[in-house]
């Protein structure tokens, strides 16, 4: 580690201050760092093409209930295989929440859960698909949204090609990565996950 040196100032954005606003560093934030410090540091060593990079966190709820979940994608690819679908990248502490306990709890219907095909880079290996994830609300209720990658693609590695990026939808609006508009009794919400980069230029 001798060689590396972190500096961050006060006020700058890893190291904020009051009244600051640092509710997204632990789940998006740290996946730009993340991010940063491989592509630094792939200039020196092979490593994977970049991952989904976001939790895409998902907040659906109203004053007598909260849903929140956090949703998987794409893996970059490395020179030893593929990248894995429909996973976690960087950071995790989440599990998957089964779709029967989901609907049992709350006023929700699962309509799609699937990896969402061919979001993976492609090249040597290929990046890992995302999810394909649309939830129907069954009651009003407010919606929150805090989601990166919708506007640039998970960069591939050593000749593969990015990864696909995210997509968030309401009904057929598409939604930015961060929003938080009221939703109507059937009103359905879509999350696409990003896929992973690819890695080497064959395939």
């Amino acid at each position: 580690m001798r060689p590396v040196r972190v500096t961050a100032p006060e006020g700058c954005l890893l190291n904020a201050q009051p009244p600051a606003a640092v509710v997204a560093g632990n789940v998006e934030t740290s996946q730009r760092i993340a991010d940063t410090v491989l592509l630094a540091l792939a200039q020196a060593v092979d490593l994977p093409a970049q991952g989904q990079g976001t939790m895409n966190n998902l907040v659906i709820g109203d004053a007598g209930w909260t849903y929140y979940e956090t949703i998987g994608g794409g893996q970059g690819a490395s020179a030893g295989g593929p990248g894995p679908s429909g996973v976690h990248v960087g950071m995790s502490n989440t599990l998957n929440t089964p779709i029967e306990a989901l609907e049992l709890e709350y006023p929700l219907r699962v309509e799609r859960y699937e990896l969402a095909y061919d979001s993976g880079g492609a090249g040597t290996h290929r990046g890992g698909d995302g999810i394909e994830r649309s939830v129907r609300t069954l009651e009003a209720a407010s919606l929150s949204l805090l989601t990166d990658r919708r506007r640039h693609d998970p960069a591939g590695a050593r000749g593969g090609e990015a990864g696909r990026r995210g997509e968030n939808r309401l009904n057929d609006e598409v939604l930015p990565a961060k929003a938080g508009p009221e939703l109507k009794a059937g009103d359905v919400i879509t999350l696409r996950t990003p896929g992973g980069g690819g890695y080497g230029a064959g395939g």
